[in-house]
């Protein structure tokens, strides 16, 4: 099965991108899932390295590396980061800048979409 999620929200306003993640994380584990990410709107700010959370007890930036080496392919919108001024050297490694197109194709392709 094919899941994509699209994560909206910037990384720690409130809990629901760190529970996409997580959600995400436990679906990378099967052995016959895809997983996608694509961090839409104030979403690409997750994608940020080097942000320190001083009350998070969690670390998105983490999750999401750790989401890239498993396979998890990540996109982040590219006028979404344009607007926000973020350049790809910004970004956690793993993360690459992407179009709507590729969300159209990734949502085209995906089982499931899930939106948070």
């Amino acid at each position: 099965m094919e899941y994509l999620l699209v994560l909206n929200d910037s990384p720690y306003g409130s809990q629901r991108t760190y529970n996409a993640l997580r959600l995400a994380a436990a679906l990378a584990k099967g052995a016959t899932t895809e997983v996608s990410i694509f961090l839409l709107g104030d979403g690409v700010v997750s994608g940020l390295r080097m942000q320190s959370p001083a009350d998070a007890s969690y670390n998105v930036q983490e999750m999401l590396r750790l989401l890239a080496a498993q396979g998890v392919s990540i996109g982040a919108c590219r006028t979404c980061l344009e607007a926000r001024g973020i350049d790809d050297a910004s970004l956690v490694a793993g993360i690459n800048r992407r179009t709507l197109d590729d969300l159209r194709n990734w949502t085209e392709k995906a089982t499931k979409v899930l939106v948070f």
